[in-house]
């Protein structure tokens, strides 16, 4: 689940570029959002009940997160190549690995920190600095994502959260992009919107809230650092963004600390989330 998510994302990305132009970053994370948000609002049609105060407060906390993580990489990938982006957002997953990952498991961690910078490929300088700072903060949105993730996902039964969350992170994105990209919407836009809304969003988040729920978050995170691989492979096939022999030496690691991660992060007992296993089940499918 977890590997079919990032695949999803990065085709979901790289088809996103061609908007970039017609309504600018903020538009096209908005016109995702709001269709995966609106699409999960009439299928799962989420209930109240079914949350706790905490539970509610969690899921909220993680529409915005989704929000931010989503409006800041869309303003990244503007800027830098594909690949380069991934790698740097990958920090935030990095980062949640390293902290709370289980004594003897942080090999892994290490070694995609290794992969990173050959992607990054630092020492060459002239990458945009605004480009990294926007990757760099959906990386802080990306760690705080994984971790409030799994909490929703233990806690609300089946896609329960997801459907809250994601209509909270559309509001959010339609607070900041809405009145500069409403004026040029049209038709042919709304539709490219809703395609692109099923690519990413809607099916890899859903993937990863149901991933969670059976790996630890430290597991996830470095799983994660097969991302920028997956953004690299992607960005060469649809975009001609042509790598250097670095960031192929960087496929190796992180490909290596992502199968490390998979072999050693399962959750000792799978989660049981909250709310009634009829309403669960049907849900997830």
């Amino acid at each position: 689940m977890a590997l079919a998510s990032m695949a999803l994302v990065q085709l979901g990305l790289a088809a996103s570029v061609g908007l970039l132009d017609q309504v600018g970053a903020e538009g096209a994370a908005w016109l995702r959002l709001s269709w995966a948000g609106l699409i999960l609002l009439v299928l799962v049609r989420p209930r109240l009940r079914a949350f706790t105060r905490a539970s509610l407060l969690t899921t909220v906390a993680l529409g915005v997160v989704t929000a931010g993580v989503t409006m800041l990489f869309m303003a990244a990938v503007a800027r830098l190549p594909l690949g380069t982006a991934s790698a740097l957002e990958f920090l935030g997953p990095l980062g949640v690995a390293i902290v709370r990952g289980r004594q003897g498991t942080k090999v892994w961690p290490a070694l995609a920190a290794v992969g990173v910078l050959l992607l990054t490929e630092p020492w060459h300088g002239g990458t945009d600095p605004v480009g990294v700072a926007y990757a760099l903060g959906a990386a802080l949105c990306w760690a705080g994502y994984i971790v409030l993730t799994q909490r929703v996902g233990d806690g609300v039964s089946g896609l329960q959260g997801l459907a809250v969350s994601i209509p909270v992170a559309a509001l959010v994105a339609t607070l900041i992009a809405g009145p500069s990209v409403l004026p040029r919407l049209t038709g042919e836009l709304l539709l490219a919107g809703l395609g692109l809304a099923v690519l990413l969003p809607l099916v890899p988040f859903a993937l990863e809230m149901l991933a969670l729920r059976r790996l630890t978050t430290a597991a996830f995170g470095t799983l994660m650092s097969l991302e920028p691989a997956f953004a690299l492979v992607i960005g060469l096939v649809l975009l001609g963004q042509v790598p250097g022999w670095a960031p192929l030496t960087g496929i190796a690691f992180v490909v290596a600390a992502g199968v490390g991660a998979e072999r050693t992060g399962a959750r000792a007992t799978a989660a049981q989330p909250a709310g009634d296993d009829r309403d669960a089940a049907p849900a997830a499918c």
